[in-house]
């Protein structure tokens, strides 16, 4: 466990925190006007990775959220601070980036973090790396779960949820959708499997696997054969082939590492899921009917109706898209130069 103070005078500004992996829709703008809600879990922080350096790829840093080292935590788990108000200009319903940094240290008034809250942005607390530091808290470490034990625990992120806006007329709006988180996660791995193709087409398992990716992959890639392979592989499941091109893998929601089958298949290309995903995707959750409560006899189930489908196909998300295949090395060829260049083409035809 962690505690992050003021790097000017020492003041401690958050709760204890454990380090997990940073969300694949931590940089998402999603739709106008949308209500979404808290980025982080009570109690976590994560950090932003310099993956271009690594990869020696010079990439535009528009944003402290982009910034490498930036950490990000739940707004409930800061103290010691206060807000800056006239730090937040060109907000529409609520905090964003405005001017600057917008919270303060309570004790000494150095600008520490950005507080964004506004529509259409996941709710978050952003501290500058250069105006924290990072200190053990000395209480128990958090148990670092296996793969099995996450199998096990079973945590799914769900592919529709409801969505709500903000400003109504009548109200607050509500409607189902495919769930933002799964659109982000999809844009990272759309740009993972893009670039693992050498510009062949792709060929994913049929299900809600091809529902997500499959119209993306053969609007942006041209159909030449042979085509490359790409399957779902990971805890609990069947040893891939070892004909796979690609293998569809979860990421450990506490350390962001990739699973590996080991053996011979490990020398596929690994396409990142978030763990929550990935596992709804391997196994896909049935319509299970729930105890009936009240007046219902014992043993008697009560039959309640699927949720609603999403109105419409699903659509990857651009931004995080975007975000992700600027940083790897395949982008420097000239026809994925050409996709990110296409973007708003490709956003007017429905596949962004």
């Amino acid at each position: 466990m962690f505690v992050f103070v003021c790097a000017g005078c020492g003041a401690r500004l958050t709760n204890p925190l454990s380090q997990v992996e940073l969300p694949a829709h931590a940089h998402q703008k999603y739709g106008n006007g949308i209500q979404l809600p808290v980025l982080m879990e009570s109690g976590t922080f994560a950090v932003i990775p310099d993956e271009a350096a690594v990869r020696g790829i010079p990439t535009p840093v528009y944003a402290l959220s982009e910034a490498p080292g930036t950490i990000v935590i739940a707004p409930g788990d800061t103290h010691g601070t206060v807000l800056v108000p006239e730090q937040a200009g060109g907000y529409c319903c609520g905090l964003d980036w405005g001017d600057g940094p917008n919270m303060a240290c309570e004790v000494c008034g150095l600008p520490v973090a950005n507080r964004i809250d506004d529509c259409s942005l996941w709710q978050a607390v952003w501290l500058a790396p250069d105006a924290v530091h990072r200190l053990p808290d000395g209480g128990a470490d958090t148990t670092l779960l296996s793969w099995a034990e996450l199998l096990a625990e079973g945590k799914v992120t769900p592919p529709s949820v409801p969505i709500t806006r903000w400003g109504s007329l009548l109200g607050l709006d509500h409607w189902w959708s495919w769930n933002p988180q799964w659109e982000a996660a999809a844009g990272r791995a759309l740009a993972h499997l893009l670039a693992a193709s050498d510009g062949r087409q792709v060929v994913v398992p049929h299900g809600l696997t091809a529902e997500v990716f499959q119209r993306a992959l053969d609007a942006l890639l041209p159909a030449v054969q042979p085509a490359r392979r790409a399957v779902l592989a990971g805890p609990g499941l069947p040893v891939p082939d070892t004909d796979a091109d690609m293998l569809i893998v979860p990421t450990h929601p506490q350390t962001g590492e990739l699973w590996s089958p080991g053996g011979p298949e490990a020398s596929a290309y690994p396409v990142p899921l978030p763990f929550g995903v990935w596992m709804w995707m391997a196994f896909p959750k049935p319509h299970l009917r729930l105890p009936a409560s009240g007046t219902m006899p014992d043993g008697v189930l009560r039959d309640d109706p699927l949720p609603p489908r999403p109105h419409r196909l699903f659509r990857v998300d651009p931004g995080t898209f975007e975000h992700t295949l600027v940083r790897l090395p395949a982008v420097r060829s000239p026809w994925l130069r050409e996709i990110l260049e296409n973007l708003t083409h490709h956003l007017r035809a429905g596949l962004f």
